[in-house]
């Protein structure tokens, strides 16, 4: 199979944990299409290797702009990417929800996870994610949720409830939603 579903470049946004990056390559491999992680493109963006890296050094405001930037040259690219995970703040980042908008053929997918499933695989997660409100980055997780859960299923075209569901359950998932999506 060598296209997404329509033609569609798939999207998938939620909090850390959620799994964007992993489901985002499942999908990518079953459909024979590219997978970008867009908190690489916005580190090369600001020059660094990686996100953790350029989100401490250069601060959140720079981060939140330079995501911006990456979305929107990730639009020119739409026909040959299959499947962008957002960064988990990259909705909320002034532009972002304009950028996303304003590129053709995309499906906006929420992969929502309650707060304890997110905390649970933050705390078996080994990269070193730096906190974005509080001192914890495992603590926070309900009240990120809170914050920008409202805005998630705001602009998705899916939502999928990921709690006791594999990546692969939840790639199989989206496929099949996505391609009867009109």
């Amino acid at each position: 199979m060598n296209e997404a579903p329509h033609g569609c470049m798939i999207v998938l946004m939620g909090l850390r944990g959620a799994g964007k990056s992993t489901i985002g390559r499942l999908i990518a491999g079953r459909l024979g299409r590219e997978f970008v992680d867009l908190d690489d493109e916005t580190a090369k963006v600001l020059g660094f290797a990686g996100a953790g890296e350029a989100l401490g050094v250069r601060g959140l405001e720079a981060f939140r702009a330079a995501e911006v930037a990456a979305l929107r040259a990730m639009s020119g690219r739409s026909a040959s990417v299959g499947v962008l995970a957002l960064g988990g703040g990259t909705p909320t980042a002034p532009g972002a929800v304009q950028a996303l908008r304003s590129m053709d053929g995309v499906r906006l997918v929420y992969l929502r996870a309650s707060a304890s499933e997110l905390q649970a695989r933050l705390r078996g997660d080994t990269t070193a994610r730096p906190p974005l409100v509080g001192s914890d980055a495992v603590a926070e997780v309900p009240d990120v949720l809170k914050a920008r859960d409202g805005l998630y299923r705001a602009i998705a075209d899916v939502v999928v409830e990921t709690d006791g569901l594999t990546c692969e359950q939840i790639a199989d998932l989206l496929i099949e939603q996505l391609r009867i999506m009109p």
